[in-house]
Parts: C-alpha cells; sequence; structure tokens
C-alpha cells in the first residue's frame, strides 16, 4: 500500500493591502470543509512560520495567493514554478517575505521542496485597505474549486500504481 500523499494548502497575503488578502480568503473558505488528508493554514503574512512548517515534510505545496499576472482581476490560475531556478537564501527578513522568499529561505536551510503549485488570482487593488474587492470577492470560490481540483488530481495520480497509465 503507498502511504498517504502529504499536501500542504497554504494561504498566504496581507489582509490590510486589500486584494492581496486573496490566499487568507480562499484558505479561510477550505478550512470549513477541508480535503481529505491535507492540511489547510492561514499563514497570511507570517512566511517564517510558512518555511518552518515545511520542515515538516510534504510532498506537495500548494500556495494560495495574489498574483499579478497581466490578466483580467479575478482571474484565477495555476503556476508551477522553477524550484531549480530559485536560488537559497539565508537572510530572513520576517515581515518582508512573499511566497518566493519563503521558497529562497527554505532552500538555504536545507528544506526539501518536492513541488509546488501557486493557485493565484490576479488583483484589482492591493492599496492599504480592508477586505477584498467585489471582483476578487467573487473569485474566493473559484480559487477553493481549484485547490480541490488539484488536489484530487495529485491523489489520483499519487495512487495509481507505478507503469500504469
Amino acid at each position: 500500500m503507498t502511504r498517504p500523499l502529504r499536501i500542504l494548502v497554504a494561504g498566504v497575503g496581507n489582509v490590510f493591502l486589500g486584494d492581496d488578502g486573496f490566499g487568507v480568503a480562499v484558505a479561510d473558505r477550505l478550512a470549513l470543509d477541508p480535503p481529505a488528508g491535507v492540511r489547510v493554514e492561514d499563514f497570511g503574512i507570517r512566511g517564517v512560520h510558512l518555511a518552518y512548517e515545511l520542515m515538516n515534510g510534504y510532498d506537495v505545496l500548494i500556495l494560495v495567493d495574489a498574483m499579478a499576472r497581466g490578466a483580467a482581476p479575478g482571474t484565477v490560475s495555476v503556476v508551477e514554478p522553477d524550484l531549480d531556478a530559485i536560488e537559497p537564501s539565508s537572510g530572513v527578513e520576517a515581515h518582508a517575505m512573499n511566497p518566493d522568499q519563503v521558497l529562497a529561505c527554505c532552500k538555504g536551510l536545507g528544506v526539501r521542496l518536492n513541488r509546488v503549485l501557486v493557485v493565484g488570482c490576479e488583483p484589482e487593488d492591493c492599496s492599504y485597505r480592508w477586505g477584498l474587492t467585489d471582483r476578487i470577492a467573487a473569485s474566493v470560490d473559484a480559487g477553493a474549486s481549484t485547490v480541490r481540483e488539484l488536489v484530487a488530481g495529485l491523489v489520483e495520480a499519487w495512487q495509481k500504481p507505478a507503469g500504469r497509465a
């Protein structure tokens, strides 16, 4: 029997910067009914805590965050960063760690990152304000659904016997 797949879903972002709180909102939504066997956590701006949590060894990290890519506000997309291209970092600035810096910190600490997927939402307004804009708030369910679909596909692929198509 195959061991269970270890997945961490980490909502990140700053709720005091409007749409930057998208990842936190999605983590909160998923926490109401988390996918079976998956750890869902709102890490907010606690990047150092996320880096330390990853020391517990996960097969897959799904980061959920606001992600400006030039699409229409509210567009949800999935990106898989090239982990080999991330330079290790030994410096830690506890109050300014974005997801790229968290991954660099993990590499610097010797944390094994097996696979990382980023579920991002194109923000509309990340200025100093409380709450998501209407468009981004309307995309929280799509973000949560995207995470659920990714988890289901990852678990299905993990459970397939080797060599079976």
